[in-house]
């Protein structure tokens, strides 16, 4: 029977550990059951101290509806901080979303 060196054992260990949390889905659906319109939204790792961009762009998110994000940016972070903003002006702001582990983010 063939025998694995050390460090070839030690690098397959590494990638099965390693696999799952590269495989974690990070998609949410965004609901929207406000009965305002959502503008802007914003979803940041927290890690990042910024809200980097608005994810809907030049779209709206009226009350009603709901969007599917994948919040994959590469960076293997889980945690995520929401910025929602309204319509009539209003800001709701979520910290710390496992996006890792929610599959619906709801606004009521």
């Amino acid at each position: 029977m063939p025998r694995l060196p050390l460090f070839g054992l030690s690098a397959v260990f590494t990638a099965l550990i390693a696999l799952p949390v590269a495989a974690l889905d990070r998609q949410v659906t965004l609901v929207n059951n406000t009965g305002f319109t959502i503008v802007e939204f914003y979803g940041s790792n927290t890690g990042s101290g910024t809200w980097e961009e608005d994810i809907l762009g030049p779209d709206v998110l009226p009350s009603g509806s709901s969007v599917v994000i994948n919040f994959d940016d590469a960076t293997g972070y889980c945690m995520f901080d929401f910025r929602a903003v309204f319509n009539d002006g209003d800001v709701l702001e979520r910290g710390g979303v496992n996006v890792c582990e929610i599959g619906t983010f709801t606004y009521e």
